[in-house]
């Protein structure tokens, strides 16, 4: 009898092993089930990894011209500036700038300007990339909201916003072809 005892002592643990032991993995299997969506949801949507990256064919925009693309629902304005412009952004004397950066650091080609068209101060959107639009003191971007003017580079020359207007990262893929992101 004692045997017996001992049998059904051991049979009882093995059960409740295997009990814990299965009510632990359910457990485990339905809190993934559960946590699975809400960490998904943390992804990047189809349409905004879409745009991580955009080209644009330049070959288009003559020397002056400036175009506004949208770039993760950003405005990114690219100008082809002018020997003018680039002169004008090249003589600047870097220790007056509020937020000290050459034209060289902000261009990759000098004929080709390429930044975020949101100003740093309050994220409005500055005037200067239509035709006819005003250009501020410097003659290149003017943000009506706030009084920030921007040079030919997109640096910061006057008024409130602390920053110059954001370079993102780009590529030129051939002469005619950037690539944004």
């Amino acid at each position: 009898m004692t045997t017996d005892t001992v049998d059904s002592s051991k049979n009882g643990e093995t059960r409740r092993d295997f009990l814990q032991l299965t009510a632990v993995a359910t457990a485990a299997v339905g809190a993934g089930a559960f946590a699975w969506p809400f960490i998904d949801s943390w992804s990047p949507a189809a349409d905004t990894l879409a745009l991580a990256s955009i080209e644009v064919d330049l070959s288009p925009v003559k020397v002056g011209q400036a175009i506004t693309v949208v770039w993760r629902g950003k405005p990114v304005f690219i100008r082809h500036r002018t020997p003018k412009e680039i002169q004008e952004a090249e003589d600047v004397d870097v220790s007056t700038l509020r937020d000290k950066q050459t034209d060289e650091e902000r261009v990759e080609k000098p004929s080709w300007l390429v930044m975020v068209g949101i100003c740093t101060h309050l994220g409005c959107v500055p005037l200067g990339n239509k035709p006819g639009d005003p250009h501020g003191d410097f003659g290149g971007w003017f943000c009506p909201c706030h009084g920030s003017h921007y040079d030919t580079s997109g640096r910061i020359r006057k008024g409130p916003a602390p920053k110059n207007l954001v370079v993102p990262p780009y590529e030129f893929l051939s002469d005619t072809r950037i690539k944004i992101g």
